[in-house]
């Protein structure tokens, strides 16, 4: 971290660049260790005949209810999807509260309620928690922190790493970008934009386990904060490799596009809570597509771009009219309080 930022800034938790400096300038220096320095979505843990795969996530969002979710819904889907994208079967989670005092009980009801469905629907159980209730003014309504356990295969325990890609492995996206992050952006005072973009929030580990049954992947992750743009960049600076995508190939609804137009955003850089980043070889990409678009989380899903062995390190998008830019990494934060 630069010495000239002496204090934490709400870039800092952005998911780009500034929380990526600060986390491996302070927090890894001095938490470092062989399983800690993965950075990876879960921590993967050695145990006997399977590996556990290891989480935890803490949710502020601001608003708490937003058109297709809410706080409660946001932090079941956030854990179990960190699971999942490592290749693992999720099935043990933790919830703990920090509430504000004076904060309604019907809306915590709300809530809770919200919770114990998605754990529900994505077969997992609530096994452990906690509850704190601070000074009013000392929190901002509710803050939620999760943990999830896994178990990873073992044949599967490499997907969050990224090993073997190589050029003409196929990027694959599960639908279209944007929309949670502009749905929790529009139910904020500030804004008041007419459309209708709900967010895609959504547990993803049966339609990663169906996959993972049928096909081999070699790499998952979920681009949520910091968005596309964010995990390719990392991506490609892990492998050493380039990264080229079709800008006609991404789906944006009609309501992110605008208020990105308006607003000034770049739609991959925009937090997303239902969608997967998948890479595999040609074949088995195919037979991805084929499995995404038979479920309803995966109708719009599309191949975006593949891996190359030019401009390694890059991520490079080409428009319609076969131009070529640099899409790089989140830096700051444009969406502050998103998840």
């Amino acid at each position: 971290m630069k010495q000239k930022e002496k204090k934490v800034l709400l870039g800092h938790g952005s998911g780009g660049d500034m929380m990526h400096e600060l986390i491996s300038d302070l927090f890894i220096s001095h938490f470092g260790n062989s399983i800690l320095n993965e950075q990876s979505d879960s921590a993967i843990l050695p145990s006997g005949p399977s590996d556990i795969a290891f989480t935890t996530d803490s949710f502020v969002i601001d608003p708490i209810f937003f058109p297709g979710g809410n706080i409660g819904k946001l932090a079941v889907c956030g854990t179990i999807n960190d699971l999942a994208v490592s290749g693992a079967e999720p099935l043990y989670i933790s919830v703990s509260f920090i509430i504000e005092e004076g904060f309604p009980i019907s809306e915590l009801e709300q809530i809770v309620i919200s919770l114990a469905e998605e754990a529900k629907k994505a077969g997992v159980l609530i096994v452990t928690g906690d509850t704190k209730v601070v000074n009013k003014g000392k929190c901002d309504k509710i803050f939620i922190n999760t943990a999830g356990i896994g178990a990873l295969k073992k044949e599967n325990r490499n997907i969050s790493k990224a090993m073997n890609l190589k050029a003409g492995d196929l990027i694959i996206i599960n639908g279209s970008i944007g929309d949670h992050g502009m749905a929790v952006m529009n139910a904020r005072e500030s804004f008041n934009f007419r459309t209708n973009v709900e967010s895609d929030c959504a547990c993803l580990n049966h339609l990663i386990k169906e996959i993972l049954e049928k096909c081999t992947v070699k790499f998952m992750r979920d681009p949520t904060r910091g968005g596309v743009a964010t995990v390719l960049n990392e991506l490609a600076l892990k492998t050493n490799l380039g990264i080229e995508l079709s800008e006609t190939d991404i789906a944006v609804s009609s309501g992110v596009k605008a208020m990105c137009e308006i607003l000034g955003f770049n739609p991959l850089h925009i937090a997303n809570e239902g969608k997967v980043i998948i890479v595999a070889d040609e074949k088995e990409g195919l037979k991805i597509i084929e499995i995404l678009k038979n479920n309803i989380l995966g109708k719009q899903s599309s191949v975006i771009g593949q891996v190359v062995n030019d401009h390694p390190g890059k991520v490079v998008l080409k428009n319609e009219t076969g131009g070529r830019r640099i899409v790089d990494s989140l830096s700051g934060d444009q969406l502050p309080r998103i998840c």
